[in-house]
Parts: structure tokens; C-alpha cells; sequence
């Protein structure tokens, strides 16, 4: 007896995660990775008066970093309160960049639109993954690029993800783990019949103790400060105790501070 399987509610999965991202103020982490878009916009070899789209941007990383080489930027998100943290910065920068609201798996742009395409761990957490990848190809111009930074499953942030996921509800059944974009098997799954090429990097996570990242990343990253904000106080302690047992191990750092090195994977894909 076969057993049928309901079609995923993406409205209602894109709502959620929508109050998730919401939640907390991830520009306050966003900040802190800007050296991520800085190489990805090397690693794209970004060309100055090229026509980029960041897709879900976040607070502008890599909208920025494309600004800083002279590139004409649009940067998007679904989230309109990031989008303004990156407005202040490009204003504080006095950088020129149109920003738009715009959903990663409906983008308002014609075919072809752009010379490059760009998402630091943005495009990741979108839930109907084949769709986001589809338009990313979709708006950029054949022979141009699409640059992605994503974590990678066994990274540390791959790691606190899954820690998180223990405690909350488990997802629809069908969908996939955005961490599984960090994996050249994925990318190739969504994107075949492109060149791709991937490269894995690391960022340092540099803060004063285990405890001071858990604080900030409990008050300000948005799927940390969901889950907390959910549990009960025995799960919240249990979780937090699972975390700083996490950082513990994977403290570069000694006594005196924090430095986690964190996986993730750097993908040039060029559009065939």
C-alpha cells in the first residue's frame, strides 16, 4: 500500500521563514562577514560597470563589495527592514545602489538582465531550491556569472543548524536542507548543464568567548533567536549547553577569546 505524499505548502513555509529572518537583526551579524563578498566578487573576477543582482542580499555584503568595484548594483531581499540596514551603509559609503523588494524565487527582472548574479547565504535558505536556481539562471545573461556563498553541512555553522534542528518541530516532509547548497553534488543537481566550479573557504569567527558569540547570536541571527524564543526553559538550557559544547571544541582560541573557523563553499557558476 503506497502511501501519498501532500505537495509542499510554499506559502506557508515562506511565511515562516520569513518571521525567522525577521526576527532578531541580522544585520548585526551580516556585518561581521563582509570579507565573504569581498571575495566573492574576486572570485567572479567582477568587472566594473557590470549590471549585478544580489539576491537575498541581508544587509548588502555582497551589494557593497560589487559597489566597491564600480559595478551597477541592484540588491534585493524579501525582507524590507535589511534591505534598509543596507541602504545606510551604501548612503554611509556614498555608494550608488538601487535596492528593491523582490522574492529570490519571483525575481522582477526580464531574462538576461544581468552580467552576474550574487547571494552570500542568502539564496540558500530559500525553500523551493530548484525554483530559486532556475531564476537566478533566468535573469543572467548567457556566458555571465552567478556567485554563491554557501555554508557547508559539516562547517560550524552547518553544525549549529543541526543543533538547532534537534530541538524544533521537524520540517515538511519533501524539504530539502538549505545547508545541502553547500555541497558541489547539489549545485550540480541545480544548476546542470552550466560550468561550475566550487572552492571550499573559511571564515573566522572572532569574539570575545563562547558565551559572548552565543549572545549575540541569540539576540541577533535569526534561526537561533527563533528557536530559543520557542523552547521551554529546560529545552533552552539544554540547547545552549549542546552550543557552547560546540564552540568549546572548535575554539581556535585558547582561553583569552574565540576563533571558529567556518566551512563554507565558494561557487563560480557560468551561464551556459
Amino acid at each position: 500500500m503506497s502511501v501519498m505524499t501532500l505537495p509542499l505548502d510554499y506559502t506557508a513555509i515562506k511565511q515562516r521563514q520569513h518571521a525567522v529572518w525577521s526576527a532578531g537583526d541580522y544585520a548585526m551579524i551580516g556585518t561581521t562577514l563582509q570579507i565573504v563578498g569581498e571575495r566573492l566578487c574576486e572570485a567572479v573576477d567582477m568587472r566594473a560597470g557590470s549590471a549585478v543582482l544580489d539576491v537575498a542580499a541581508g544587509n548588502g555584503n555582497a551589494t557593497l563589495a560589487a559597489a566597491h568595484r564600480f559595478a551597477h548594483v541592484t540588491s534585493t531581499d524579501y525582507v524590507g527592514a535589511l534591505l534598509e540596514r543596507g541602504k545606510e551603509r551604501a548612503a554611509a559609503e556614498r555608494l550608488s545602489v538601487n535596492f528593491q523588494e523582490a522574492d529570490a524565487e519571483a525575481l522582477p527582472f526580464a531574462d538576461g538582465s544581468f552580467d552576474v548574479a550574487l547571494s552570500t547565504f542568502g539564496v540558500m535558505f530559500t525553500p523551493n531550491q530548484e525554483k530559486a536556481a532556475a531564476e537566478l539562471v533566468r535573469v543572467v545573461r548567457k556566458g555571465g556569472k552567478i556567485g554563491l556563498a554557501n555554508w557547508t553541512p559539516d562547517g560550524f555553522i552547518g553544525q549549529v543548524l543541526k543543533l538547532v534542528g534537534k530541538y524544533m518541530p521537524p520540517p515538511p516532509s519533501g524539504l530539502k536542507p538549505a545547508i545541502l547548497w553547500g555541497t558541489a553534488a547539489r549545485l550540480g543537481e541545480l544548476f546542470q548543464g552550466n560550468q561550475i566550479n566550487v572552492s571550499e573557504q573559511t571564515f573566522t569567527f572572532r569574539y570575545e568567548s563562547p558565551e559572548h558569540w552565543l549572545h549575540v547570536f541569540r539576540s541577533f541571527y535569526g534561526p537561533v533567536n527563533r528557536a530559543f524564543t520557542a523552547l521551554d526553559a529546560e529545552k533552552a538550557a539544554a540547547l545552549e549547553a549542546d552550543i557552547l559544547d560546540l564552540l568549546e571544541k572548535s575554539n581556535w582560541g585558547g582561553c583569552d577569546s574565540l576563533i571558529v573557523p567556518g566551512n563554507y563553499l565558494e561557487a563560480v557558476i557560468t551561464r551556459a
